[in-house]
């Protein structure tokens, strides 16, 4: 079994300006069904689990994508790995209490 690590995915879909963001929206569902722990940014969405799976969701990610009539598909994904884990809340848990 793998160490936990982070996978952000940033996918810019090339479909009609008016289909981005429901296809967005649909790739985040994707992630959501997974299972995978993941947090939604303004950028990109993080998820949380073993590499080979959230590679997975990549892939399925894109072709979704394709599926939903994207001509193109642009993605921008960042692993973060140590052997000894990564976690979401590690980064960012100090500051979703703030206001």
């Amino acid at each position: 079994m793998m160490a936990v690590c982070n996978v952000s995915l940033q996918i810019i879909p090339l479909v009609p300006e008016e289909q981005v963001y429901p296809t967005v929206d649909r790739v985040i569902e994707l992630i959501r069904s997974s299972g995978v722990n993941y947090t939604v940014g303004p950028m990109e969405t993080t998820m949380e689990g073993e590499l080979d799976r959230l590679l997975e969701i990549v892939k399925e990610a894109q072709q979704l994508c394709l599926e939903a009539r994207a001509q193109r598909v642009l993605s921008v994904v960042k692993i973060d790995y140590s052997p000894r884990g990564v976690t979401i809340d590690e980064k960012v848990g100090k500051y979703r209490d703030r206001a």
